[in-house]
């Protein structure tokens, strides 16, 4: 586990080249770039959460048959303050930082006062977003950082609430056809209300505006309500249809008065997230035409979701995959103090994770009787009319013990095949890679000994003629000393080995990422 979790990892700036084995497919050119954390010790002081560790970006660049890696951390204005105070001074979810031990009574009470709404951190660790021809890392902050894929050069800081009221963000955006971002954000008790709002991010700007950012465009398509002020819902991703955008409200949340205080009661704002198992979790569809919501009351039990799979509209029905857990268990796993050599063995998630579909009639028979499935669709989940008109759903599980999804992208929001996922059953860390036919639900495999793969990423053949013609990219990271960590080429439809570049440095674990074709990775510098 220590060589997983427990150690600083170095950064390699310049080209590493990688021994290629096997058969690289000649159209396979481009960067695989991914973000994770790397550092959890600074001086003397060790974040509390494996999720709250220094950014640390990685690429894999594909050239002619050949290889080359290389690492970077993000120097993010996080990072620059720990690394010039030689400890933690700026707070990440799971770990309170206290700045300045020496401050005056007088300097502590306003410190109090000014974390109530906290100024968030940029250290955005989770994935890579494409906006227009620009790169950036995320979080789940207000915050985002620009890089160059080629050199993981750190660029500028985004602050998205100086174009839209919104204090948090997801780390998963979607794409629309036209190139443009859709995200969505929490804007906490803004005007008295807390909302979540649904917001867009155009490729380009107009010809006359060449100097301004394309965030200077940003437009706000829709804001869904919170259902408690105090208390909004906890959400790392959603959904996105042909139509509609897919939003699950889960009663997985966090409270806004412990926030508040969190930084005076010495306590990290993880504590402030709470799982309510008694509650709904509710279901929200925006109409991407109208900008409106939908107004039935759809909803189910309680359950977290962090990723969603696919969703696609069929007869009538908005059909969506997710991967959820009866409970808040996962979150908790990833304290440091958990990730112990004993962790393998003695850690057990409380909950496993399963790709569960609903399916949700948006049109139905509105004098359909009461206790009447309103699916028409052949699944074995469920949409039962209340009597009072809300619609409660049940979900049909696909494959239990399956996370980190991902799809062919040119299938988003369609329907579609397959899922590319790490497999972990009761473990949240994963040991085999595989591909789900989610209507079939055949299943297959890679796994190898001591081998710890990460987030499959699926690349199309340029030449595609179905679902999975392409490859799947994996970095695996190895825990056995004598062998040294690769990254993994699959044939996306056999699921067999074609190649794998092997590189004589630590990896890193990390947690989400994109492939950038070469033909879009040009950076301003070239």
């Amino acid at each position: 586990m220590e060589i997983i979790f427990g150690r600083n990892k170095e950064e390699h700036p310049e080209p590493i080249k990688a021994k290629v084995q096997g058969q690289l497919p000649t159209w396979l050119q481009g960067i695989l770039l991914r973000n994770g954390p790397g550092m959890h010790t600074i001086g003397d002081t060790k974040y509390n959460h494996w999720f709250d560790g220094m950014a640390l970006l990685h690429s894999f660049t594909f050239k002619n048959g050949e290889v080359y890696y290389r690492s970077k951390y993000l120097r993010s204005d996080t990072y620059n303050s720990n690394i010039e105070a030689n400890r933690i001074v700026v707070s990440e979810f799971g770990t309170m930082a206290y700045p300045d031990p020496c401050k005056n009574i007088f300097a502590k009470a306003f410190s109090y006062l000014s974390h109530t709404i906290p100024e968030f951190t940029d250290n955005c660790l989770i994935n890579i977003m494409k906006t227009g021809d620009d790169f950036y890392a995320t979080g789940e902050t207000n915050f985002i950082r620009k890089i160059n894929p080629q050199t993981l050069q750190t660029l500028e800081k985004v602050d998205y609430s100086k174009y839209t009221v919104v204090n948090l963000a997801t780390s998963h955006p979607h794409y629309d056809s036209a190139g443009n971002v859709l995200n969505m954000g929490t804007s906490i008790v803004d005007k008295g209300k807390t909302k979540y709002v649904i917001f867009k991010i155009p490729p380009s700007v107009p010809e006359r505006e060449k100097k301004k950012s394309c965030f200077k465009h940003l437009e706000v398509l829709c804001s869904i309500h919170s259902r408690s002020l105090l208390h909004p819902s906890y959400y790392h991703s959603f959904g996105i249809t042909e139509n509609y955008i897919v939003f699950v409200e889960q009663p997985f949340k966090l409270d806004m008065v412990k926030l508040a205080t969190a930084y005076m009661r010495g306590v990290s704002w993880a504590s402030c997230l709470a799982f309510n198992k008694e509650e709904k979790t509710w279901f929200h569809f925006v109409d991407r035409r109208t900008k409106k919501e939908v107004s039935t009351k759809f909803y189910t039990d309680a359950l977290v979701l962090f990723h969603h799979v696919n969703a696609y509209e069929e007869d009538g029905h908005i059909v969506f995959d997710v991967i959820a857990y009866a409970d808040n268990s996962l979150y908790d796993m990833f304290y440091l103090k958990n990730l112990n050599k004993d962790f393998g063995e003695n850690t057990k998630l409380t909950s496993m994770p399963a790709c569960k579909r609903f399916v949700v009639p948006l049109q139905y028979d509105k004098d359909a009787e009461v206790g009447s499935n309103l699916v028409k669709l052949p699944s074995t989940a469920t949409a039962v009319k209340e009597k009072d008109g809300s619609i409660y759903c049940q979900p049909e599980t696909l494959y239990e013990g399956i996370e980190l999804p991902r799809i062919n992208y040119d299938y988003n929001g369609k329907k579609y095949k397959y899922v590319y996922a790490t497999e972990v059953k009761w473990s949240p860390v994963p040991t085999k890679i595989s591909k789900l036919n989610v209507q079939t639900k055949e299943m297959l495999h890679w796994e190898e000994d001591h081998c710890w793969p990460s987030e499959p990423v699926f690349v199309p053949n340029p030449d595609a003629k179905e679902e999975d013609d392409g490859v799947v990219l994996t970095c695996i990271v190895v825990s056995d000393p004598k062998k040294a960590p690769f990254l993994l080429v699959l044939d996306a439809k056999t699921f067999k080995e074609l190649g794998r570049a092997i590189i004589d440095v630590e990896l890193h674990l990390d947690l989400h990422g994109i492939f950038i074709p070469e033909k879009d990775s040009k950076t301003e510098t070239e």
